[in-house]
């Protein structure tokens, strides 16, 4: 795959006469450079229905300059994108469109609108001569290409400023107050690409979209929450096919989240159009878990041999432990990947697209959010209530470590539910929310215990095995088991604290 960088940027309205004032004025800006002019071409690709510009993503095929090649934009926050790059070549790289495959699916990109700049470029400098930020004065030129409209032109001047790497954010801010003064405003288009399709776009101009209304009903509350998770979906794909840190937590947490509201809120969607749904969701779940868990398992055992005295390390602990995890996780990665590849995949996205475009709302999707969310929550909190007495009441060993283990699902979907029902509740269902989190970790670092001395026994018995010590694996098996016998000892009180006062009290506020 192409390699990828932060792109730090402002863009701000010019004119053919705009000349840059005095930025050696600005904060840290010691001298500026004259790099001179260049050309570029770039071909900016999409679907027909522009799903990518439609998620503020650009990909080009761009000639001329010191970056040529396929570059692929994703938004991080105001400012910034993530931009990763590819070699040039005729065709789209397939690792660039497999990180776009979770917004097309199944539909081609092809070119939408050529753009053409003549660039005026200045470095900004500090005082040792390092690069600070590069300005650039662009004329542009950009064309329609899509069969509706083609051939239709918009030219215009804008000016850039790209923070270099490792360079303070806070030099934009002291650009920009020296652009304010010489007159110089911000763009109000976020990019070339946009402003392009606005002003090609054939027909009238198109009007700003209108916002979301505020959610009023229940129906409101539960979709909002199920659309962002939705998105939540499609927007961390492209960060799990990379391997970026915690994408694959996020991914999987975003696909247990929107099970779980569709569980809960079956009063408010039709089951027999989402228990489908759910089945999908639970597979795919589970598909992320098993690079997920492996994760979690790897730096839970890292940790505690990094804790141990050097002196209680007894052979190849680390190197076998290191070794270990490599290869499942080599092996956790590959089948990640062959899941977001799969048509299954793709099908359950298009079906949670559709089940946003028409909702299967009930009845109670119309009444109130506070007659019909607090009631959802508090039915799952009974079942938790059932789960959290089952496992108390059970002896020490593998039966009472199921109980709890399901004891710890219950409490995730109860936090889950009053998660999504906080913008109708406000703080009693956050604080509700936190008191359920306080049960689930207590069971959950219990469940990771029991996990880990599956793990540790294996270890052991591998060390064994081939003539090495299992001393370390066997001490690491009993700190493992006291662990857990702690987190038992202590649920009674969390779980007390967490009840106190009523669920539905607490839910009133």
């Amino acid at each position: 795959m192409a390699d990828s960088k932060r792109e730090v940027e402002r863009k701000y309205e010019a004119t053919p006469e705009t000349r840059l004032p005095d930025l050696t004025r600005a904060a840290g800006v010691s001298a500026v450079v004259h790099r001179g002019l260049g050309e570029l071409d770039a071909v900016y690709y999409d679907t027909a229905d522009l799903r990518l510009a439609a998620d503020s993503l650009t990909l080009r095929r761009r000639t001329g300059g010191d970056d040529a090649g396929w570059h692929l934009k994703i938004p991080v926050s105001a400012d910034v994108r993530e931009e990763i790059r590819a070699p040039l070549t005729d065709a789209l790289p397939p690792g660039l469109g497999d990180l776009l495959r979770s917004r097309v699916r199944r539909t081609p990109v092809d070119p939408v609108v050529r753009i053409l700049s003549a660039r005026d470029v200045h470095h900004l400098l500090d005082a040792d001569g390092a690069l600070l930020a590069e300005v650039s004065i662009d004329e542009v030129l950009a064309e329609r290409l899509t069969e509706e409209g083609h051939g239709a032109t918009a030219a215009w001047t804008e000016m850039e400023v790209e923070l270099a790497d490792d360079a303070d954010p806070a030099l934009l801010d002291a650009v920009e107050r020296r652009l304010r003064k010489a007159g110089i405003r911000p763009s109000a288009a976020p990019s070339k690409l946009s402003r392009a399709l606005a002003e090609t776009a054939p027909g009238k101009p198109r009007r700003k979209e209108k916002k979301e209304p505020a959610p009023r009903t229940a129906g409101d509350h539960v979709l909002a929450y199920v659309r962002r998770q939705v998105t939540a979906l499609v927007e961390l794909d492209p960060a799990v096919r990379r391997d970026l840190p915690d994408s694959v937590h996020r991914m999987r947490v975003a696909t247990r989240r929107l099970r779980s509201a569709l569980r809960t809120y079956r009063k408010v969607l039709d089951r027999s159009v989402t228990d489908p749904l759910r089945d999908e969701l639970k597979w795919l779940a589970a598909e992320l878990g098993v690079d997920r868990d492996q994760e979690v398992l790897d730096a839970r055992l890292s940790s505690r041999v990094a804790a141990l005295p050097g002196t209680l390390v007894l052979g190849p602990v680390e190197a076998r432990l290191r070794l270990t995890s490599v290869a499942r996780r080599t092996g956790s990665r590959r089948r990640v990947a062959s899941v977001l590849d799969a048509e299954r995949y793709l099908t359950l996205l298009d079906a949670l697209d559709g089940l946003l475009a028409d909702p299967p709302l009930r009845p109670d999707a119309a009444r109130a959010p506070r007659d019909t969310l607090p009631r959802a929550v508090l039915k799952d909190y009974e079942r938790l209530a059932t789960r959290v007495g089952n496992a108390l009441g059970l002896p020490e060993g593998a039966e009472r470590d199921t109980a709890m283990h399901e004891a710890r699902k219950a409490a995730k979907r109860v936090r889950y539910a009053a998660e999504a029902a906080r913008p109708a509740l406000g703080k009693p269902a956050k604080r509700f929310a936190r008191r359920m989190k306080s049960v689930q970790s207590v069971l959950g670092d219990h469940q990771d215990s029991v996990v880990a001395r599956d793990a540790l026994r294996t270890l052991g018995v591998q060390a064994h095995g081939t003539g090495e010590s299992a001393f370390t694996w066997g001490l690491l098996y009993g700190r493992e088991e006291a662990t857990a016998e702690a987190r038992e000892r202590e649920l009674p009180e969390v779980w007390a604290r967490a009840s106190r006062p009523g669920p539905r009290a607490a839910l009133e506020g």
